[in-house]
């Protein structure tokens, strides 16, 4: 089959392109530079012929969003709009929307919790998911919706993020005790997961996944693994606790169910050593 991926360019993109590509097809990596989404004239160019499409194109930053929520918008929304309205109703397509859109809670998290979107990001990939819905049920293409957890891994160079901010050898700030939990996916986990929906994204229809571990992590354990991986303690500051949910971990098993879909990779140890040895390494 011909895979388009938009985003390619990104952490996850990249992974999704070297996963189908490792499964043997015809892929298309389309990053920022080569696509812009917010421009429908070079998405319909972009997208013609394929047979899937997975889209992961986004802006998605939470606290930049609130300062800037229109553009976030734009490209979230009205970029899956310019997607979805190149594909042909036999056209498969897997989007990248985010666990973000439901509301927290203490007990695993599947796609049926209740939806509660708590910034501009997360409320614009909400609006892409039932976007998608709509169109699907109007006859359009057939759409799976991933939303996934905390992705990490090799491979990714945002120091805002956990992971690579506790890999960055600079000291990290442990807000409160380091007690709140979350769900730790291998971003090659999350790959799979793109792969294994194809098959599911079928015509007329529209789908959601929570996409996880599983298994919940606390911050102060993941402090401990990263030292424990690179022989050297994480150099830790302690500031004062924030507002933030207390446990966030998903329910996978209807992906489980589904697909046959398994997040074999997604040990925190995995996921801390592939990333440690994915970063390169300078001689003197």
């Amino acid at each position: 089959m011909r895979v388009v991926i938009t985003g390619a360019g990104g952490f996850v993109g990249g992974h999704v392109a070297r996963a189908f590509s490792t499964a043997g097809h015809a892929v298309s990596s389309l990053d920022r530079a080569a696509l812009d989404v917010t421009d429908p004239t070079a998405v319909t160019r972009a997208v013609a012929g394929a047979d899937v499409v997975c889209h992961l194109a986004a802006r998605v930053r939470v606290r930049e969003s609130r300062r800037d929520p229109s553009s976030y918008w734009r490209t979230n929304l009205d970029g899956t709009r310019h997607v979805l309205a190149a594909c042909s109703p036999a056209t498969r397509v897997v989007l990248a929307s985010t666990a973000a859109v439901h509301a927290t809670a203490d007990t695993p998290i599947g796609p049926d919790a209740p939806l509660d979107p708590a910034s501009p990001y997360a409320a614009s990939k909400l609006a892409a998911d039932l976007l998608a819905r709509d169109l699907a049920a109007a006859g359009g293409p057939g759409v799976v919706s991933l939303r996934a957890f905390n992705v990490a891994g090799p491979g990714d160079p945002d120091t805002s993020r956990v992971l690579p901010a506790l890999l960055s050898g600079r000291p990290f700030t442990v807000h409160g005790d380091g007690s709140a939990v979350r769900d730790y996916l291998h971003v090659a986990d999350l790959a799979d997961a793109f792969v294994a929906a194809v098959d599911a994204a079928e015509a007329g229809t529209w789908r959601a996944y929570t996409v996880g571990s599983g298994r919940g992590t606390a911050l102060a354990d993941l402090v401990d693994v990263v030292g424990r991986v690179t022989g050297v303690p994480v150099p830790v500051e302690h500031g004062p606790a924030v507002a933030e949910p207390a446990r966030l971990v998903a329910d996978p098993s209807r992906i489980a169910d589904d697909l046959g879909w398994r997040p074999h990779r997604s040990d925190p140890q995995r996921i801390v050593a592939d990333a440690w040895t994915s970063l390169p390494r300078y001689s003197a």
